[in-house]
């Protein structure tokens, strides 16, 4: 894999040590899984008003080339590929990609994962209708340089998700006070506050890149019920934005 530079080792370290428990329901990636139904409504939505795709039918994706770039375990990539997508999951960090592989054989999924960056692919010339871009910002070395990869990624009228944590007294207290040191559902130190980008940092990062923002909503958690859902105001911890590659 060639170098780049908004691969963070420090970040990738955190995450190679946490790779064997990507599909442990009970295990590290906990809240991802909580999150999961929300963040799969959310992304689905979105792929299907861009593509005109109807959700009731069987594979609604089919035909469309689908990239979750820091795919991690593979627990988008997995969903997408039963929607009928071509999915290429994209890490950089090796342990996740194979932990991916098993998972997706066990469970009869046709999945193309590679241990590679979001450049490499750029630099390669690979085109994708959709890119996932959930929940990797905060750990990149350099927000701008890796989204202007992933618009470089996208074919015209392409559409990228793109989801992270806000910065806020109350995203510390909720994603690092609560769910790292209380709740104990992360090791300490996964998330580092002041790598935390606002919606309107990441509004303005992304128009920087190219694209053209159209939608964000937040994904709130509720403790009472302990789940998840999505919210047209509240974005003060969880959110996550939709974007368009222009056509010309």
């Amino acid at each position: 894999m060639s170098a780049t530079n908004t691969v963070d080792p420090s970040e990738i370290a955190k995450f190679e040590a946490m790779a064997a428990e990507w599909w442990d329901l009970d295990g590290k990636f906990k809240p991802l899984h909580m999150m999961n139904p929300v963040r799969l409504d959310y992304i689905t939505r979105q792929i299907a008003g861009e593509f005109g795709r109807d959700l009731s039918q069987p594979a609604p994706f089919k035909g469309l080339r689908i990239l979750d770039i820091g795919c991690g375990g593979g627990l988008l990539c997995e969903p997408m590929a039963r929607l009928g997508a071509t999915i290429v999951g994209a890490d950089a960090a090796e342990r996740n990609i194979a932990v991916a592989k098993v998972h997706a054989a066990q469970s009869g999924l046709n999945i193309d994962y590679r241990f590679v960056t979001a450049e490499s692919l750029a630099a390669d010339g690979e085109q994708f209708d959709v890119v996932l871009n959930m929940e990797v910002i905060e750990h990149v070395a350099d927000p701008l340089g890796f989204l202007t990869a992933c618009k470089q990624l996208l074919k015209p009228g392409g559409i990228q998700i793109c989801s992270t944590i806000n910065r806020n007294a109350k995203s510390f207290g909720m994603a690092i006070i609560g769910a790292e040191w209380i709740m104990r559902w992360l090791p300490k130190g996964t998330h580092e506050w002041a790598k935390f980008i606002t919606p309107d940092e990441l509004y303005a990062l992304i128009a920087n890149a190219g694209l053209t923002p159209v939608d964000r909503k937040g994904f709130v958690f509720n403790f009472a019920r302990f789940t998840w859902a999505i919210s047209d105001r509240d974005l003060s911890v969880n959110y996550v934005t939709a974007a368009i590659k222009p056509v010309t």
